[in-house]
């Protein structure tokens, strides 16, 4: 699909756009370690229910790149939520809906809290919201689930991520899925985004940064005290959990409701891994549909 190029302060973003030109705007957002490929297999059913979708590279990853070769590489989750905004500038967009996994989950989430008169909708994928804080208190499995946080904030983790960089990241995908068997080929066209020569600077910023390991971007300072102080989202938001989702534990996005003042409804596919966009799009899809309203 074609990439065009979209200039924000920060970034130049390569974005597929595609489905009907009149259709209402839906921008979705993919995670780690992903690309916009993810949304293969959901695209269709949104096209043909009349939405025009815009699928970014993230920050660090395919064609994407930042302007300033002295801008600080931060894979901040302030950082990736103010992209999604700033995105939506550079597209002309007032109004959209905004779908995200694990990472882009974590990206909508904080955009909807920041700017809801421009959200209609959210949809998070794989991830809770209130996930975030790394004060939070993590059950012993999720600990365990995040053996790869803690294990790239060692030099020889950040010296696998830079250097065995495929064959990391397959075997995050084959862990995280485990019901799914995906295709070489399938791998290996998303994995050619990772060679952006910014990836792994973000990556290990963005995960050292959660815990404390390293400095953030003071320019999100402001966005990360104002989430602080009232992370509440008025946007109708639906949640969508794989059940056997051996990254992020169902467990982990259950009892949120209290962070919401919207509509919000939380669906758990059984037996579905981290992915569950790519492994059971059609699901995907059809839950998306059903609640989704762009008003």
């Amino acid at each position: 699909m074609a990439v065009t190029q979209f200039e924000t302060p920060t970034l130049s973003i390569g974005c597929e756009i595609s489905g009907p030109e009149a259709g209402s705007s839906v921008m979705l957002l993919h995670g780690w370690p992903d690309d916009a490929r993810t949304w293969d297999g959901v695209l269709p059913a949104l096209h043909a229910a009349g939405h025009r979708t815009y699928v970014p590279y993230l920050r660090g990853y395919g064609p994407t790149r930042f302007r300033d070769a002295a801008t600080m590489r931060s894979g901040q989750l302030a950082a990736l939520g103010q992209d999604v905004i700033e995105l939506a500038d550079a597209l002309g967009l007032s109004r959209f809906a905004v779908i995200g996994h694990d990472w882009g989950a974590r990206a909508a989430y904080i955009a909807s809290a920041l700017a809801p008169e421009r959200i209609g909708f959210c949809v998070a994928i794989s991830v809770g919201w209130g996930t975030n804080d790394p004060d939070q208190v993590l059950p012993l499995k999720q600990v365990q689930n995040y053996w790869y946080h803690w294990y790239i904030a060692l030099d020889r983790g950040a010296d696998l991520l830079r250097n065995d960089r495929a064959a990391f990241t397959r075997y995050i995908w084959e862990i995280w899925n485990p019901n799914w068997r995906f295709p070489d080929a399938v791998f290996a066209e998303t994995a050619r985004s990772f060679e952006n020569p910014d990836w792994a600077d973000v990556v290990l910023h963005s995960y050292r940064v959660r815990w404390g390991h390293a400095e953030g971007d003071p320019r999100y300072a402001g966005i990360e005290a104002r989430l602080r102080a009232d992370p509440t989202i008025a946007v109708p938001t639906l949640m969508i959990h794989g059940g056997g989702d051996p990254c992020n534990d169902p467990a982990s996005s259950a009892g949120k409701e209290g962070l919401f003042s919207g509509p919000y409804e939380r669906v758990v596919l059984d037996r579905i891994g981290h992915f569950p966009q790519r492994e059971a799009p059609q699901a995907v899809a059809a839950a998306i549909l059903r609640h989704l309203r762009i008003e």
